[in-house]
């Protein structure tokens, strides 16, 4: 049994160090473990650009995470074959990011833990580590035909953290 790991350890580090794709390469990396993070969205070429072309928008740079930037993988992770969480997920992010939960109205994923629903824990080419744009971020839970139909909502064109906070407050139905 361990020559046959060994084998398929050895054919997985050809197949990486042949220059694959990103995509192939995760592909396989995801195959022997757990957690790993998405392959980076590359920005084109500064050739496809032009010369006086446009920059890359800033929809197509990805933010990573200071821990994972840093492969401090040790601050989240066990090493090792595991790769398990040094905590439960519902405290693990309160290691490090001082969130006081104390308003009196706590947005449901983060009083129970669920930081993951909004943010992701690698690295995101959207504000914040949200794990989708945040234009439409809200509905992805939030029902936007029920909302937009009511008569407080009715014409708005801001972005919802314009008047409500995303994790917590003092005000009902999180308003700032």
């Amino acid at each position: 049994m361990k020559v046959r790991t060994a084998a398929i350890g050895i054919g997985a580090a050809a197949v990486l160090l042949l220059g694959c794709s990103a995509t192939t390469r995760h592909s396989v990396l995801t195959y022997f473990f757990d957690g790993v993070p998405p392959p980076r969205e590359e920005a084109p070429a500064a050739e496809s650009y032009g010369a006086a072309g446009p920059a890359p928008s800033a929809q197509t740079v990805r933010r990573d995470h200071g821990p994972y930037a840093a492969k401090l993988c040790s601050a989240c992770h066990n090493t090792g074959a595991t790769n398990v969480l040094v905590a439960p997920g519902e405290e693990l992010c309160f290691r490090c990011h001082d969130l006081r939960l104390d308003r009196k109205y706590i947005h449901g994923p983060l009083a129970s833990g669920g930081c993951l629903q909004c943010h992701d824990p690698h690295g995101s080419r959207h504000r914040y580590l949200l794990v989708s744009d945040s234009d439409s971020f809200c509905f992805r839970c939030h029902d936007r035909e029920a909302l937009e139909g009511s008569g407080t909502h009715a014409g708005v064109q801001e972005p919802c953290t314009a008047c409500h906070d995303a994790h917590m407050s003092d005000n009902e139905h999180l308003l700032k």
